[in-house]
């Protein structure tokens, strides 16, 4: 096992090693939280379907704005649109088409202002904005879901491009600070057939027969982490047995080169025992 000490077998020892312990402590765990993630969102968009909307104000106190366990509730909210404030989310896809996301604020009548996801826009430039419809005036009642604020990895700012503001996520945060406007965290996505929306943004409500995608992964990190360990040990198994063949070639050949007399020295000639000089009738006994 000496072999085991060598610069080569140390570093894929210390690959295979590090490959499992990240399997069984980074890659599979990441994936089961996925999993209960998706689970609990899931969970929360089809209780949504089966609990009525509410308004806005008996699930969002002013200046709270969108908590985690109230997201996806659906709720109703009277006000006016403030289309001057008005931005686009760049870089979406819906449908396997490239397409902006239209956020438009809307002022409350208890006075407070929300970011409104009035859905989206697709464009066959993917960086050219489309021509949509704009905000309708005047007093309007809107139902939507109650949603978090996005948050870019990037940190990218709002930029102005073709006239319009243009995000990179949906966030009423970066929104406020690009138009000076004080806006209640979280957004509202609007349902279909509401004043002011454009294409709606779809909410699946689960079917039950869903794959259990990121536990199917989880599962899959695990037997590589297992695969790995065993894939070591015969390797090791192998090199061993490998080794001790060539050691038992090497005996027969040096034996075969001495029968053949193929030694520089030959063998010494084994030794005679000397000839017993004790009287037959001492050894056999006298009659």
């Amino acid at each position: 096992m000496r072999f085991l000490l060598r610069p080569g077998w140390l570093a894929f020892v210390a690959v295979v090693i590090g490959f499992a312990v990240a399997c069984y402590t980074l890659l599979a765990p990441w994936q089961f939280g996925r999993e209960a993630q998706r689970d609990a969102e899931q969970q929360a968009i089809d209780a949504s379907y089966r609990t009525p909307p509410v308004p806005l104000a008996d699930l969002v106190t002013s200046g709270t704005g969108v908590r985690p366990d109230v997201e996806w509730r659906q709720v109703t909210v009277t006000g006016t649109y403030v289309p001057e404030a008005e931005g686009l989310v760049r870089l979406r896809v819906v449908d396997g088409k490239p397409a902006f996301e239209v956020l438009t604020p809307l002022r409350a009548e208890d006075g407070r202002l929300v970011a409104v996801d009035r859905g989206y826009v697709t464009t066959t430039g993917g960086v050219t904005v489309p021509s949509f419809a704009p905000a309708p005036p005047g007093t309007v009642t809107l139902t939507g879901r109650l949603r978090l604020d996005e948050t870019d990895p990037q940190n990218r700012p709002v930029q102005i491009d073709s006239g319009h503001r243009q995000l990179y996520a949906a966030d009423s945060r970066a929104l406020g600070a690009a138009t000076g406007l004080t806006l209640e965290p979280g957004y509202l996505q609007l349902s279909a057939g509401q004043p002011g929306v454009l294409g709606p943004l779809a909410v699946a409500e689960s079917t039950g027969g869903a794959p259990f995608t990121n536990f199917s992964y989880a599962l899959q990190w695990l037997t590589f982490g297992a695969i790995a360990i065993f894939a070591l040990g015969y390797f090791i198994r192998l090199e061993i047995l490998q080794r001790r063949g060539r050691d038992r070639r090497g005996e027969r050949t040096a034996l075969r080169q001495a029968l053949a007399g193929d030694d520089d020295d030959p063998p010494p000639a084994p030794e005679r025992a000397a000839p017993d000089e004790t009287p037959l009738a001492d050894r056999y006994g006298r009659n």
